[in-house]
């Protein structure tokens, strides 16, 4: 107590993060259907906008020109949508999302749901950490279809200018994936991982969280990356992770000794 400075108001916890998850809820905006509800605020939309009968739009939502939502979608409130983007049936963005030009996101992706985030108290018991960022999205991005991106738990998570994402990708809560990073189908990134520009990401292939993967760097498929990487230009494989020539030159060895066995 005695090193906490006087003019502040003093928080005493036995246990900070689980104590910061249980407020955590008294922050979190849910997202409700309200449509009738006096505190709806219509979209604005821009010119030549598609959309279809089906398509729930929350209150206070953007829609820029020439944009196409499909059949299905669920866009929460207080979102973005630029222009000339195309939003394929049955994707659903959650409240506070903001996506840019020229986006294609296709079927049952999801965007901005809450990460997998967890506090444990001592008797083993988990308490939710509610996430009360978003999920900010470039130009020129391209979402796979059932591909599912956290939205953060503070500020944002990045998927930047002229990122591909396949079909089936989990990108965590507070993830920066860097511009024209491809991440290929069933790849995996955890949360608070920085990916630098040009970063690919093989299928099956995955990272720890906290970590930072320097640019124009290959995780080849199934790869696994648990600890930063920071020379940018070199390929890896692997788990434990390899450079992709040692990794080979390893395969060899070990496929002559069994054939000795």
């Amino acid at each position: 107590m005695e090193l906490v400075p006087t003019n502040i108001i003093k928080l005493i916890s036995k246990n900070p993060y689980v104590d910061m998850a249980k407020l955590s809820k008294f922050f979190a905006i849910n997202d409700q259907i309200k449509t009738d509800s006096e505190n709806y605020i219509k979209a604005k939309i821009g010119e030549n906008v598609e959309i279809a009968e089906t398509v729930y739009i929350g209150s206070e939502v953007v829609i820029g020109d020439n944009s196409k939502i499909r059949a299905g979608t669920y866009i929460g409130d207080n979102s973005v949508i630029g222009n000339d983007s195309l939003i394929l049936p049955n994707v659903t963005i959650y409240h506070s999302t903001i996506i840019g030009n020229h986006v294609i996101i296709h079927s049952g992706a999801v965007i901005g749901s809450d990460g997998f985030g967890f506090a444990t108290n001592e008797f083993g018991e988990h308490f939710k950490i509610y996430h009360n960022g978003n999920v900010i999205i470039g130009n020129n991005v391209e979402i796979g279809a059932n591909t599912t991106i956290d939205r953060a738990v503070f500020g944002n998570t990045y998927i930047r200018n002229g990122v591909k994402i396949d079909n089936l990708v989990q990108v965590g809560h507070n993830c920066d994936i860097g511009e024209n990073s491809l991440l290929v189908a069933q790849s995996g990134i955890a949360g608070s991982t920085r990916l630098g520009r040009n970063v690919v990401m093989g299928g099956q292939s995955g990272s720890v969280g906290h970590i930072e993967i320097a640019p124009f760097t290959i995780i080849s498929g199934k790869g696994g990356v648990t600890k930063s990487i920071k020379t940018s230009g070199k390929i890896w494989s692997g788990y434990p992770l390899f450079q992709h020539n040692d990794w080979l030159k390893l395969q060899a060895i070990i496929s002559r000794l069994l054939d000795k066995s």
